[in-house]
Parts: structure tokens; sequence; C-alpha cells
């Protein structure tokens, strides 16, 4: 019972915390989080008060909305939480790779170390997922180009005939907000099975050795890309 409290008290405790340094870059968050409480509860205090019945009604209708309310607050925290945090590292060497490693679903497959780096230290990722194989190019849009299609010329000779998605996250016209680019994985149409995607995997990973670019657990704000040979 005691460890079940303690446990309780640290999951509101670290609420607290988020709401407090999102609450930092994000102005609108109280006004946001109160509306998605306030919302829900005034709607079941109307519902009480038109819909026909007991006394019980007014016992009923509030909880569900008060429960309602906490669902909706927990969830709306946590989105802007994490829209906050993308925005934080967003444009930094590395950012792609943190959402490949913390916000894929598990429908897709990939690494948060990058298959090509530059000395600029713009950067091609790779996934492989239902949505087929994607490039993710990370920085300036003009100098992964070429960067992208080396990437895409090298995969094709291992897999064939299989359909090469280009996306681009950074500053340029074009570019994908790092906040959306799971969103946008999730959307492209499926093209492959769970088994195909699998396959494809491990193939590609067989043949590229050793990883290049940003080891995996290093800072990336503190990575300096490979030389070439």
């Amino acid at each position: 019972m005691a460890a079940e409290k303690a446990k309780r008290n640290g999951r509101i405790k670290q609420m607290v915390e988020i709401y407090k340094i999102t609450r930092q870059r994000d102005r609108n968050l109280t006004l946001i989080l109160l509306i998605c409480f306030l919302g829900p509860l005034l709607a079941s205090l109307l519902l009480a008060w038109l819909l026909p019945g007991s006394w019980l009604n007014w016992i009923v209708w509030p909880l569900s909305g008060i429960l309602v309310g906490i669902l909706l607050v927990m969830i709306m925290l946590g989105r802007r939480a994490e829209k906050s945090a993308y925005q934080q590292i967003e444009g930094r060497p590395g950012a792609v790779g943190s959402v490949i490693q913390s916000a894929l679903r598990r429908s897709w497959r990939g690494s948060e170390v990058p298959v090509a780096i530059n000395r600029e230290q713009d950067a091609v990722y790779r996934v492989i997922g239902r949505g087929g194989v994607v490039l993710i190019a990370e920085g300036s849009y003009t100098r992964t180009r070429r960067m992208v299609a080396d990437e895409e010329r090298k995969m094709k000779r291992a897999v064939k005939d299989v359909e090469v998605v280009h996306l681009y996250v950074g500053p340029d016209d074009g570019g994908i907000p790092l906040h959306n680019l799971s969103k946008t994985l999730v959307k492209l149409k499926s093209k492959l099975t769970r088994a195909e995607v699998d396959a494809i995997y491990n193939r590609l990973v067989s043949l590229q050795g050793s990883p290049v670019g940003i080891p995996k657990g290093m800072d990336p704000n503190r990575i300096r890309p490979q030389r070439p040979r």
C-alpha cells in the first residue's frame, strides 16, 4: 500500500515538473489546460441540469466530467511537452536521430545513427516501415540532396524493387518541422508487409557495416563528422 502511494505521488510530482518546464516555453499552456479541464466539467453540469433523473445525476455527471477533464489535461500536457522538447533541439545536429530513437512507432525500424554525414554536420537517416524505405535529410537542403541521392543509389544495389521516399527536416522551404516528423511517417501509404520490413531492414543493416556519424548515446551537440578516407 505504501509503495503504491509513493508511486502515485511520484507520478504527480513528475507531472508538476513537466508542467513547470513546459510553461517556461509555452505561454498558452495554462490557459489550454484550463480549457481542457473546465470544458468537460461544464458540459457535464449542463447535462445533469437538462436530463431528467434523480439527484444521482448531480453526482455521476460532474464526476464523469472531472475524470474526462483530468484525462484531457494529461494528454494535452504530454503533447505540448513533447512539442516544446522538440523545439529546443530543432536545428541542432542529431535532432532527427532523437526523434527516431524516442518517437518512432513499432511499425517502423531505424537507428538514431545517420547513414551519412558531412563536415557541416548535415546528415541522412534511414528508417523502414509499412510506408516503405524513407531517407530523412537533416540540415541544408542543397547540401543534403546529393547525399540522399548517393545513399539511395547504394541501397538500390541491395533492394532494387523497393520505393524510396525522401523527407527533409530543416529551415529551408519544404522542410518538415521536427515535431511533425513522426506524424508524417505514420501518414505514408502502406507499401510493405511486416515481413518485408524486417527482411529489408536486416538486409540493409548487414550490408552497411560500421555505422557512421553520431555514435549511440553521444550528445548530438558535441558530434564531429567523420573525415573522408
